[in-house]
């Protein structure tokens, strides 16, 4: 008879195989049984070291290869920064076994030089190969390289299809850090938002121009604003008292390469005066003076497109937002500007009819050796402008004595 034989089983672990195990023998034979093992379930985790045992011996021990071909790899390539190395990488819908190998090769295209060989490395917590490309100094960022890949293992292997890049088109910056939302004083639609460039990026050679999108919690729509060239942004058109939902990305000045990520949510609500009972809806009415480098405009709520509001609730957030602050500043600064134009004018009138009557009373002066005096030919008439002649001084001095000038009051008063 044939030996008590007990089940295949993993070394050190139960096995998870399904199947039956059957025992053929040769009849009148007594030589050890042939033991063989079919199952209808086979998984890469029952891969591993087989025995088989008979009486507390064990017969045969074999190792257990289960494994299938590799993914084919559809690769895709980036580059973090100028003066960083190339990043090639590719996901996977399952992850590989053991005993799986990933290689790529770059190369400049229409050249016939060797490529250059880079071997892969395995994520299990991202799920991807990754492959690290370094990048000589002095290289064409506008230059076309070649990139190929092959995964192989037990089972087969695989190549993927050759991919075309160039260093400028594959630049992809991390997203910006240190993103944060702050209200302005006295604001109660404007938030201000800064962040910092990501540290691999050094600003010392290229710039950074950011895209940053915000939404109130209660919509699913996000407002966008490009062309940001600063490290802060004043969102003008926040809705009064709500929370609001704010991310930044990044990419190379000139457009090259590709958007960066979005970086975390940061989260801001504007500025609330608590002076202020009004109930105000969560829509803005506010319109920005001024559209500013970034061509925005503000929110409106549904209430002011329709033909017949209710006098209910629509109507209260009407009230509310068309109503409008005003502040006392501009009505001070126009009414100290015109007490001081009127002060102005009345000491040059002060200081015109000093220097007036200063020249009056030295007009008066008696007449010296060898000037001359003016002298009224008579009484002005009200039609005529008044007149004067001037005298030649006499061909012989006159005897000295007082010089009696007759009319100088009258001519000096101007009547």
């Amino acid at each position: 008879g044939a030996p008590a034989l007990a089940p295949l089983r993993r070394a050190g672990a139960q096995s998870s195989l399904g199947g039956a195990v059957t025992v053929p023998r040769a009849p009148g034979r007594t030589r050890s049984p042939r033991v063989s093992l079919s199952t209808a379930r086979l998984q890469v985790e029952d891969a591993g070291l087989y025995s088989c045992h008979a009486g507390g011996r064990t017969l045969r021990t074999l190792r257990l290869l289960v494994e299938e071909p590799p993914e084919t790899p559809h690769v895709s390539c980036y580059r973090r920064s100028h003066d960083k190395d190339v990043l090639c990488e590719w996901r996977l819908r399952a992850k590989p076994s053991p005993g799986t190998r990933a290689m790529l090769w770059v190369k400049r295209r229409f050249a016939v030089e060797n490529a250059t060989e880079q071997r892969c490395r395995f994520f299990s917590k991202a799920q991807k190969f990754v492959c690290r490309v370094k990048v000589p100094p002095g290289v064409d960022d506008n230059k076309p390289l070649v990139v190929s890949t092959c995964v192989r293992n037990a089972a087969g292997g695989s190549a993927g299809e050759d991919k075309i890049i160039t260093l400028s088109s594959i630049l992809k910056p991390d997203p910006p850090l240190n993103v944060t939302v702050e209200a302005l004083e006295k604001a109660p639609q404007r938030l201000r938002v800064t962040w910092t460039y990501p540290s691999s990026w050094d600003p010392r050679f290229y710039w950074l121009r950011f895209q940053v999108r915000y939404r109130p919690e209660p919509t699913p729509t996000f407002t966008e604003v490009d062309q940001v060239t600063r490290t802060w942004l004043d969102i003008r058109d926040a809705w009064r008292g709500t929370r609001h939902l704010v991310q930044v990305r990044a990419q190379e000045e000139f457009g090259h390469g590709a958007w960066s990520e979005w970086s975390h949510e940061a989260v801001g609500t504007p500025w609330t005066d608590p002076r202020d009972v009004t109930e105000m809806g969560p829509y803005s009415s506010q319109f920005p003076t001024e559209d500013g480098a970034y061509g925005y405009g503000a929110t409106l709520p549904p209430e002011l497109f329709e033909d017949n509001a209710a006098d209910g609730d629509g109507g209260a957030v009407l009230e509310a937002s068309a109503r409008s602050v005003a502040y006392p500043y501009p009505f001070l600064v126009a009414g100290g500007s015109l007490l001081l134009g009127i002060a102005l004018f009345i000491a040059i009138l002060v200081r015109y009819k000093q220097t007036w009557q200063l020249g009056a009373r030295r007009g008066a002066k008696p007449v010296g050796e060898g000037q001359h005096a003016l002298v009224p030919l008579g009484p002005p008439s009200p039609s005529s402008p008044l007149s004067a002649t001037p005298l030649l001084p006499p061909a012989t001095p006159p005897a000295p004595g007082p010089l009696h000038v007759t009319n100088l009051d009258y001519f000096f008063s101007g009547k």
